[in-house]
């Protein structure tokens, strides 16, 4: 995957499964990368798992 230093995602539904997997690989890619869910709990524990990854993971909780 490409550098992704300078680039900023919105992953839906990145607490769990598919969604998690993409956000980690954007993560190690050195992106920054809105972690989506609708549990704020589950979403702040997603983020604080993917910090090793790299990048920068911000939680973002809603009912989409």
């Amino acid at each position: 995957m490409p550098d992704l230093r300078d680039k900023v995602f919105l992953v839906t539904g990145a607490t769990r499964g598919i969604g998690r997997a993409i956000a980690a690989a954007l993560l190690r890619s050195g992106a920054t990368v809105a972690i989506h869910g609708r549990d704020a709990t589950r979403t702040q524990e997603a983020c604080s798992a993917l910090a090793p990854e790299g990048g920068r993971a911000l939680p973002c909780p809603a009912d989409l």
